[in-house]
């Protein structure tokens, strides 16, 4: 009663359909996110209908205590040498006490046993929704999203659904179904009086906690705000351990994630404040009618209208509602900020896709090496600046088309558009791009991404052993194939020497290896997929000279009857390409093979003069 646990919120992920940049759709109500999670549990209908009979059984063998033990105690009020009363009757009312205490435990464990399938099974199918949604987003959603913020929005969703359901079903209900049992009661074997004392006291009760609770909604949604604020700098920084230290700055961190928790400090302590001013206030209304209840029913005792049984009894049942009634703040604490929880990932799950497949789309067909061509494609990451102005080219079946030119002319988003992370901004003017004929649009996203292969420049490995990234190209393989990757990207013979060989762990993402060390892993990923299309962005950027010689060879054959695209800065990687197209700031100035731009004396011929004189 004394621990506020509702602090289990997060910083708010922006939801609803609409551009990204649209402001955050408005809150649903309870109702609303409560109506969302019912399908999970009807699955599971027949669990929850025993579950629901196991809880009311339960309750009336609970209520039917307090009755038993007033027959009890009526019962020990007996003549002097009656033995037969003091033997025979109050020991079949213990027996029957004991059977229906019994019986409350039984059927409390029953209702949990019953429907603990339903609530871990709709716990898993909701957080496998949200984690197969994720991955279906776009990419420009998670180049916004904060890691911290999202995770812990997830996680506490997923707690939510067990809370939510486990305060409802198990406090709320049953507590809900024992206040009607009990003021039946009351009415039916006394009078009105008690009746409405237990009904002011529980409409006081439950209406000075709604409405303190709704005030102290501000605090504790400031407090969650300020912790996930503090956890995702904390985050950050520890991503970018070596930027903090290359730049000297663990006390500039320091000072940060200090700020940020000490305006945590302070809206905890205010959070504090108004829960012990909450709880004072339903003390005070449940003492208030326990003496009023207990004062009349002495009273009656007193004028001979009730028994010692009587009084017994009315102070057994206002017990029994005491205990769930003093925990009712509490539960309805935790049941908001479970649906609060709740509603955050159910904002995450609603979360419009920007790149989605057309209804009725199709897999890609493909019969060998495919063209690929992009028509009069523009592109802008934001609608004030573009990147790519109205670019054509295609690349035949089975040949090598590269890309060249200065950072920030929109090599990269090549790529990028070709897996289909983006679309084409003029999709409505012609725009598009092609394999094989067939709109990328117009076809499923799986089976474009299936068909292409990618050594990306920044090479990201999974936090796992070597032999686990190298397969994940083709999960599949097994050890002999990506022991045969390895070699032919040239890295079998560094993986042999280390302690653990392909069982050694790469570390978070892949920071325990060199960049040259991930470059090959992602290069025998890539190799082990064998895709019909494969693209190389800056595939060697990492590796030293006599390495890079190596691997380009390795590189050669692995794009040998592939339709290839090549995104490099190192104009010596493209010189056998079949056609080399110059992008700057995102036009096509020039296009040819490397002797046709050398002879013609522009923007390539300066490039590779500019890095024949450096590498000389």
């Amino acid at each position: 009663m004394r621990h506020d646990t509702s602090s289990r919120t997060s910083l708010a992920i922006p939801a609803g359909p609409g551009a990204p940049g649209a402001p955050p759709a408005p809150p649903r109500s309870d109702w609303a996110t409560l109506k969302r999670l019912l399908p999970y549990l009807w699955q599971y209908k027949v669990r929850v209908v025993l579950a629901l009979a196991f809880m009311v059984a339960a309750k009336t063998a609970n209520v039917g205590v307090p009755l038993l033990l007033k027959e009890l105690v009526d019962a020990m009020t007996i003549k002097p040498g009656s033995i037969e009363s003091m033997l025979v009757v109050p020991l079949g009312l213990l027996l029957a006490y004991g059977l229906l205490r019994l019986s409350t435990s039984v059927f409390t464990e029953l209702r949990e046993l019953v429907f603990a399938k339903a609530t871990e099974g709709a716990t898993r199918s909701i957080a496998l929704q949200v984690f197969g949604h994720l991955h279906a987003l776009s990419l420009r959603f998670h180049l916004e999203r904060q890691t911290g913020g999202m995770t812990r929005d997830i996680e506490r969703g997923t707690r939510g659904v067990q809370s939510l359901i486990s305060y409802s079903l198990y406090s709320i209900f049953p507590t809900l179904i024992e206040v009607v049992m009990v003021l039946t009661l009351l009415g039916t074997k006394f009078d009105m009086g008690y009746v409405w004392i237990t009904l002011v006291a529980l409409v006081l009760y439950v209406s000075f906690t709604v409405t303190v609770t709704e005030w102290r909604t501000k605090f504790r949604r400031q407090m969650n705000e300020l912790e996930s604020t503090s956890q995702s700098r904390a985050i950050d920084s520890l991503l970018n351990y070596e930027t903090v230290k290359y730049f000297n700055n663990e006390t500039f961190e320091a000072h940060r994630y200090d700020a940020a928790l000490e305006k945590l400090r302070r809206a905890r302590i205010k959070s504090q404040t108004t829960l012990s001013m909450l709880n004072a206030g339903q003390q005070v209304v449940i003492a208030v009618a326990l003496v009023l209840m207990l004062w009349r029913a002495t009273q009656g005792v007193v004028s001979g209208e009730l028994t010692l049984g009587d009084l017994v009894m009315v102070n057994a049942f206002m017990i029994q509602l005491y205990i769930p009634l003093g925990f009712l703040g509490v539960l309805y604490r935790e049941i908001k900020q479970s649906l609060t929880d709740l509603e955050k990932m159910f904002v995450l799950l609603e979360k419009e896709r920007e790149i989605a497949d057309v209804p009725g789309a199709q897999p890609l067909a493909l019969h060998g090496a495919p063209a690929v061509k992009f028509e009069h494609v523009r592109f802008s990451y934001e609608p004030a600046r573009e990147i790519l102005h109205g670019i054509s080219f295609e690349i035949p079946p089975g040949k090598t088309v590269a890309v060249v030119g200065p950072s920030g002319s929109g090599k990269s988003t090549l790529a990028r558009l070709l897996y289909r992370f983006y679309d084409v901004s003029n999709a409505q003017e012609g725009g598009r791009i092609c394999i094989d004929g067939q709109d990328i649009k117009g076809v499923t996203q799986a089976s474009v991404r299936q068909s292409i292969g990618i050594v990306p420049q920044d090479t990201v490995l999974f936090n796992d052993t070597i032999e686990y990234n190298i397969l994940y190209g083709r999960p599949d393989a097994g050890h002999e194939a990506a022991v045969q990757a390895a070699k032919a990207a040239h890295i079998h013979s560094f993986i042999e020497r280390l302690p653990l060989g392909y069982a050694t762990a790469v570390g978070e993402r892949g920071l325990k290896l060199s960049g040259g060390e991930k470059q090959r892993v992602a290069i025998a990923r890539t190799l082990l997929k064998n895709p019909p299309i494969v693209i190389f962005d800056e595939a060697t950027s990492a590796l030293d000279s006599a390495n890079e010689r190596a691997i380009q060879a390795e590189l050669k054959s692995a794009a040998r009857n592939k339709t290839t695209l090549v995104i490099a800065h190192r104009l010596s990687t493209v010189v056998d390409a079949h056609e080399i197209l110059v992008l700057v700031n995102g036009e096509i100035v020039e296009r040819g093979t490397h002797g046709d731009l050398v002879a013609r004396g522009g923007v390539y011929a300066g490039m590779w003069a500019l890095q024949q004189s450096g590498a000389d």
